[in-house]
């Protein structure tokens, strides 16, 4: 394998436990959100900072994409 393949690679699993991680925990925060009764604008703190991981994620596989299709 050659060594940017390998780099990329390695570079892919970053934004996949980003986006494994940021569902994991967004799924908890609105399980626990509901138990305890938060408000909607709690749920929505949540929401927003979720679409910021993945907004990071997307850019990070954009990066790696854009790297590969130049060559």
């Amino acid at each position: 394998m050659s060594k940017d393949r390998n780099t990329d690679r390695l570079d892919g699993r970053k934004p996949a436990l980003i986006i494994a991680l940021t569902t994991v925990l967004w799924l908890a925060l609105q399980w626990v959100g509901k138990q305890q009764g938060w408000s909607a604008q709690v749920a929505l703190i949540g929401d927003l900072a979720a679409l910021a991981a993945y907004i990071y994620a997307l850019a990070l596989v954009w990066r790696i994409w854009r790297r590969g299709s130049g060559k």
